[in-house]
């Protein structure tokens, strides 16, 4: 599966047992917490500021994952506002079995950069966190 150049690999993760249900598929909680991941990932590449995920948009599972496979998220800015930024989320299952890519889902995430009390800031301030 190829990918626009514009697209960054946010996040890849090997799926463990710890990961699974009892049919061997990853709970959809542990995608989605990944999704949540690679767009603080992409965020973070913008401001270094606390981020904080203000909404997702549907995710549809197309595909199940399973044990062992890699799951890889990659990340596109959709929309850049002041403080907000929103975020494309594709994410990918590389088969244990077969080393073949299917695409699992894909997610737009808003994310807002705040400071330290939890309001919101411009993402282009100087870093709040880190320095």
């Amino acid at each position: 599966m190829s990918h626009p150049t514009d697209r960054q690999l946010s996040l890849r993760v090997m799926t463990m047992p710890k990961d699974t249900n009892q049919y061997g598929t990853i709970f959809g909680g542990v995608i989605l917490s990944l999704i949540d991941q690679a767009g603080f990932a992409e965020a973070r590449r913008h401001g270094r500021h606390r981020w904080v995920t203000v909404a997702v948009d549907r995710v549809e599972f197309k595909q199940p994952v399973h044990l062992g496979d890699v799951v890889e998220c990659w990340t596109q800015v959709e929309r850049a506002g002041r403080t907000s930024i929103t975020i494309s989320v594709d994410v990918c299952a590389r088969r244990y079995e077969s080393d073949q890519t299917v695409q699992v889902t894909t997610a737009k995430l808003t994310m807002v950069s705040v400071d330290a009390k939890g309001t919101a800031i411009p993402y282009s301030s100087p870093p709040t966190v880190g320095v």
